[in-house]
C-alpha cells in the first residue's frame, strides 16, 4: 500500500500552544519532512489553521494525536496526495465557466 505524501488539514485549535508549537510536534512525527501552519481566523478563545504536512507517513493517526493533545479538532481533510510523484491541479472548464 502507497504512503500518504501530502495532507491538508482544516483544524480549530485554541491559542495556547501557538502554532510553532504545534508545527515542530507536528514535524517530530516519523517519516514527516515539513510542515506549513497557516492562521486563517481568530475568535476569542479559539483560532482555525491550515495545516499542509509533506513526507512520507501511512496515515493521518499520529497528526490527529497531536492536535487532540493541544486541544485542538480537525474539520475537514481538505487535499490528500499518494503515489509516486505529485499531480498539479489544473483548473477545469467548470470552474473556469464559474468565474
Amino acid at each position: 500500500m502507497e504512503n500518504l505524501r501530502k495532507a491538508v488539514l482544516d483544524v480549530l485549535k485554541p491559542h495556547d500552544p501557538d502554532i510553532s508549537v504545534l508545527a515542530k510536534r507536528i514535524a517530530g512525527i516519523s517519516g514527516i519532512e515539513g510542515v506549513n501552519i497557516s492562521v486563517y481566523e481568530i475568535d476569542q478563545k479559539v483560532e482555525n489553521v491550515k495545516i499542509t504536512v509533506v513526507g512520507e507517513f501511512k496515515d493521518l493517526t499520529e497528526i490527529k494525536e497531536v492536535i487532540m493533545d493541544i486541544g485542538g479538532t480537525m474539520h475537514s481533510l481538505d487535499e490528500v496526495v499518494s503515489g509516486k510523484k505529485f499531480i498539479t491541479e489544473v483548473e477545469t472548464l467548470h470552474e473556469r465557466l464559474l468565474e
